[in-house]
């Protein structure tokens, strides 16, 4: 049985989608509000979900990447009567299947739910693919997974991939597990920092040179891209491409043949791309730092990695197996990791991600030295002081007037209590400093509109006006 999610606020809308729904022999639930929504989305699992965007308690793009970002994720129809182009280009983004107008015709609605679920259909018949080659990837959380089945797809073909992220977060590792699944896995994989080659000697690194093409050249050189013949070249931190040498690099591309510096002839090359970098290159290429075509060419495809503060419930995991990997590296015992050190780690927010958090467990192995059992006293003196930064909160004396607003005849209250209150009193002051602006309290607040709007309803508060 088909199980559909439908979420609006208009009452005609919810009755027609209904009807139309019943007739088609699939299930609903309905959801007039963000809140609801997230309550039914939470509770059941749905095949699709029909969003409208102007809900009463926030906007209906805020829910999209929870529902895109699921496991088993429903396919979505975002369904708006605010014709706002910006808010349809957010919802492809997201991968919503479409983005119908209201109002709409019986089969302006009716034929993408029925396109929809064919697509569902014949995506969950499709047979498994083989498990991948982690290539040392670890982590088993939602964004990860996320990511692998991006690395599948692109393993699949041979199309040019460009893999994002900040630094430190395991761009190299994605590379090489796309080449390993690839039909390309017994062929080279070459890897080059362009950050790292220094410019004059940039383009006879990757193109080659002939013998005496310029001074020092002694002998003739393949480049970097013959060497991948048949293989991946993976090109990191490609936004660091002098002008000069993306112009000749496109070339290669479009060509598929090199010409050595110094060279008459040229040399065809088969190879596939996967270039990285943690720069904006759409940006980049708005300053006139980065070829608009070039850019074109290397994002056939693209992976965005996350950082470590996004998917802390991996750090565990890959604190034990680093941490085994280092001992066996160290020729020492493996060590025991307390749950205070984890607790530590997990709570951190590691701006340096997956490499700095490595840097670090180096550290604590060393400063352990003989101790079986790693605790938070083994980390470097700064992470052990972030710890501390709230202390002087807990060392105040407890006064429940100041803290929880609560009158000293009415006792110490229970912990649900007090949290209640804390929370309500913090609502109310950001209701003050925002000027009942929504997008300021968001921001301020640092959480989704949807999640205020359940919070403002929880404790009886009022909500925005217009602005």
């Amino acid at each position: 049985m088909i199980h559909v999610l439908i979420i609006d606020d208009d009452l005609s809308i919810c009755l027609f989608l209904s009807e139309l729904l019943k007739q088609m022999g699939y299930a609903f639930k309905i959801a007039n509000t963000a809140v609801d929504a997230q309550l039914l989305f939470n509770n059941h699992a749905f095949d699709l979900v029909l969003l409208d965007l102007e809900l009463p308690d926030g906007n209906g793009l805020d829910l999209l990447p929870q529902f895109t970002g699921a496991r088993q994720s429903p396919e979505v129809i975002i369904i708006s009567g605010t014709g706002d182009l910006r808010g349809a280009a957010l919802a492809f983004k997201y991968g919503a299947w479409d983005y119908v107008q209201k109002p709409f015709l019986l089969d302006e609605v009716s034929l993408p739910i029925t396109r929809a679920l064919q697509y569902r259909k014949e995506k969950l018949d499709t047979p498994h693919l083989i498990p991948l080659i982690r290539c040392g990837i670890v982590g088993e959380s939602d964004a990860i997974q996320k990511c692998l089945i991006e690395v599948g797809k692109a393993a699949a073909s041979d199309a040019s991939v460009l893999v994002t992220g900040d630094t430190g977060t395991g761009k190299e590792l994605f590379s090489r597990a796309i080449h390993e699944n690839s039909r390309r896995a017994s062929k080279p994989f070459i890897a080059v920092d362009c950050g790292a080659l220094p410019q004059n000697l940039l383009e006879s690194t990757l193109f080659g040179h002939e013998k005496g093409s310029f001074t020092g050249a002694a002998r003739r050189q393949d480049g970097l891209l013959v060497q991948a013949n048949g293989g991946t070249l993976m090109l990191d931190e490609i936004g660091e491409l002098p002008l000069d040498a993306q112009k000749s690099f496109l070339r290669t591309l479009q060509e598929r043949c090199v010409r050595p510096i110094g060279g008459t002839l040229e040399i065809p090359v088969d190879i596939r791309l996967v270039a990285a970098t943690n720069l904006d290159l759409d940006q980049r290429v708005k300053e006139g730092l980065f070829r608009q075509d070039l850019l074109y060419r290397i994002r056939a495809m693209e992976i965005k990695l996350p950082p470590l503060r996004d998917r802390r419930q991996d750090i565990e995991e890959i604190t034990l197996k680093k941490v085994h990997e280092l001992s066996h590296r160290y020729n020492i015992a493996n060590k025991a990791v307390s749950s205070e050190l984890l607790t530590v780690l997990t709570s951190h927010d590691w701006p340096g991600n997956i490499r700095e958090l490595i840097n670090v467990l180096d550290y604590v192995l060393a400063s352990a030295g003989n101790d079986p059992t790693l605790f938070p006293k083994h980390l470097p003196p700064e992470y052990r002081l972030s710890r501390l930064e709230f202390e002087p909160i807990l060392q105040e004396k407890y006064n429940p007037e100041s803290a929880g607003g609560f009158d000293k005849e009415e006792g110490f209250p229970t912990l649900d209590e007090y949290r209640n209150r804390l929370e309500r009193n913090y609502l109310k002051e950001l209701l003050n400093r925002a000027k009942a602006d929504r997008k300021s309290a968001c921001l301020i607040s640092g959480i989704s509109q949807s999640r205020l709007y359940g919070l403002l309803n929880k404790h009886g508060l009022p909500g925005f006006g217009s602005k």
